[in-house]
């Protein structure tokens, strides 16, 4: 088996992927879950660049990294984000839920491995970022105006619910 530059790149961004992961479900402070979310965030749009997809990474970066990370970071610092309520589990929790992790990873792996693709020479597209403007703006134009009405829509609610409730909470 011989090593390319894309291998090992790919192995790479996909170790940083996974380790952003993993941190982000063990570490205790809110920004450190959200710097390690980003570095899971990046490292997907760098395996996207390696499969020539470079409209999608430039939107993951621009969105995920982004805006969604910032939404979340303020969405989680608004609320309370330690409940003293709930009990820490015990060792053997973590040791059945590491196996659990395993073993899940084994059977995706197995699975993986198992599944009969033929492989077929693809030509890569050259210009995909103007092929997806071309599809948006000619014949997806009524979605995606919908889709930014929507979203404008979902913002103005949002700004008169939380006008709402700082009200009640004034009269409190």
């Amino acid at each position: 088996m011989t090593f390319s530059g894309e291998f090992l790149a790919f192995m790479v961004l996909a170790l940083v992927a996974i380790i952003g992961g993993v941190l982000l479900l063990n570490l205790n402070k809110v920004v450190h879950m959200v710097v390690a979310l980003i570095f899971t965030f990046v490292s997907i749009a760098g395996i996207y660049v390696l499969l020539s997809a470079e409209f999608v990474a430039a939107v993951q970066i621009l969105i995920y990294s982004g805006a969604i990370t910032i939404i979340m970071l303020f969405g989680i610092m608004l609320t309370k984000p330690y409940d003293e309520s709930e009990a820490q589990g015990g060792k053997l929790r973590k040791i059945l839920l590491f196996l659990g992790i395993v073993g899940f990873a084994f059977a995706v792996y197995v699975g993986i491995y198992n599944f009969p693709i033929e492989q077929v020479p693809s030509k890569l597209y050259v210009n995909n970022t103007m092929q997806i403007g071309k599809a948006i703006y000619t014949k997806e134009i009524i979605p995606f105006e919908l889709v930014s009405v929507l979203l404008l829509v979902a913002l103005i609610g949002a700004i008169v619910l939380a006008k709402r409730e700082d009200k009640e909470g004034d009269s409190e």
